[in-house]
């Protein structure tokens, strides 16, 4: 029963967000989504009528991040295909090396700043560097699937913490986005831009007209055998446990090889990356046996955004206040010091690495780096509405290299820093911002030349 009411109360939370968006013009000129919105009038309730919700029924909500972020991945490279890296690297590579440099810097500031100020200061876990790039390039989807792995290492306040920064980080990057466009578009960097003033009625309250309603997805199997939508489900869960299928094997193997290691790398070890292999195994295989026909990508991509909507919305209503009102001083300057690279990183490199539309380019990346890959192309639409140039492809492609290798790394990384410390991440991660600055060295110097 409790299940039946937390969905209900979800629900209810997201149809809420978006009457406030179509009726608030803050909200809708915040360009905030509808389940941020719900999720920030959830909290508030929480919040004040903590005293009559049951204990048990928040536990439980808490919990939903943690599963709906499994079903995301699933779905990443289901009814897409999966690129051929050695394409994919020669046409983003530029994009690519952007977005390396800005994930790369995050660990690198947010590691850094923890370990040899945040930590011997205010005495917080050593993961708390973690959570800069966790709650900024990763998200709440992120965030909540990393809950076991927080749970494991005995940091339940890194889950609220972890929330707090990825709201905090989506709210920035949409306000310091449009800020920046604004300052484009004065300077002349950018000439085609879609200003809050110029979009119709219907733009501002994020409602398709009657007329110009887009498909949602085509139906592959005949509904007399299987409805289309429960197959396409179907498909995402044996995503899934093929993931959990890889993690189980993991875990064996390492006790298998390592039986008296005091530590265990895939205690916690979040699923969400290896539901994202699961889910190229199987669409590789469904190629193979040339099936891959029955699975369509526009219904795949509207189970993640919905899954991506109840997250986000279960996901800040759920935020512990107290945890963050304990933490407040080491969170401020940690998320100060992140979105201060983010645009130090992106404003600097994305001029000097593209040849064309280089703020287009950046802004996307921006977006990303601070909220979701939505984030990203909420601003990269308003400053390229008609993809009149290539920051939409160069964006996309970008994507298909870039998330699987960060997606590991996030769990690895969490993992590492609880087990043998700080600093061999911190190295990590600076060793690897090096080698991607010196990247960018080079194809400035071929850009320069050519």
């Amino acid at each position: 029963m409790t299940a039946v009411i937390i969905f209900a109360i979800l629900s209810v939370l997201l149809v809420a967000g978006k009457v406030l968006r179509v009726q608030v013009p803050l909200l809708q000129k915040l360009y905030l989504p509808s389940s941020i919105v719900g999720g920030l009038l959830g909290l508030l309730l929480l919040t004040c009528f903590h005293e009559h919700v049951p204990a048990d029924m928040t536990t439980e909500m808490r919990r939903i991040p943690g599963f709906l972020i499994n079903v995301i991945f699933a779905t990443l490279f289901l009814g897409g295909g999966v690129p051929k890296v050695k394409n994919l690297a020669a046409s983003v590579l530029p994009q690519l090396t952007l977005a390396q440099i800005v994930v790369w810097g995050q660990y690198v500031v947010g590691v850094g700043l923890a370990g040899f100020l945040l930590v011997p200061a205010f005495k917080v876990s050593p993961a708390f560097g973690n959570l800069l790039e966790l709650g900024f390039e990763g998200g709440h989807g992120t965030v909540g699937g990393m809950t076991d792995a927080f749970i494991a290492h005995n940091w339940q306040d890194g889950i609220a913490l972890g929330y707090t920064v990825a709201t905090i980080g989506m709210i920035c990057g949409i306000a310091l986005g449009m800020c920046l466009v604004n300052w484009a578009y004065g300077r002349g960097y950018i000439k085609t831009v879609r200003p809050f003033g110029k979009r119709s009625l219907s733009e501002r309250r994020g409602i398709h007209p009657r007329d110009a309603r887009p498909s949602a997805g085509r139906q592959t199997v005949l509904p007399d055998s299987v409805d289309s939508l429960a197959w396409h489900l179907a498909i995402v869960g044996i995503a899934v446990l093929i993931g959990f299928g890889i993690l189980q094997g993991c875990k064996a193997a390492e006790i298998a090889l390592l039986p008296n290691a005091k530590t265990r790398l895939f205690l916690g070890f979040p699923m969400f990356p290896l539901c994202m292999l699961g889910g190229v195994l199987l669409q590789s295989f469904a190629k193979l046996i040339k099936v891959d026909l029955l699975v369509d990508r526009d219904q795949m991509q509207r189970i993640s955004g919905a899954a991506l909507d109840y997250l986000a919305l279960s996901a800040v209503a759920t935020i512990q206040l107290s945890v963050v009102a304990a933490n407040w001083m080491p969170l401020t300057i940690m998320v100060v010091a992140g979105i201060a690279w983010t645009v130090f990183s992106v404003m600097f490199f994305s001029p000097r690495l593209f040849r064309e539309a280089w703020f287009e380019r950046g802004i996307a990346e921006f977006g990303q780096a601070t909220g979701v890959t939505a984030t990203g192309l909420l601003l990269l639409r308003t400053v390229d509405p008609d993809n009149k140039t290539i920051a939409a492809a160069s964006f996309a492609g970008k994507q298909l290299l870039h998330e699987p290798a960060m997606n590991l790394w996030v769990a690895l990384a969490f993992a590492l820093v609880l087990t043998i410390g700080w600093v061999p991440v911190f190295l990590i991660s600076f060793v690897m911002l090096a080698i991607w600055i010196g990247v960018s060295v080079c194809l400035i110097r071929r850009r320069k030349n050519a």
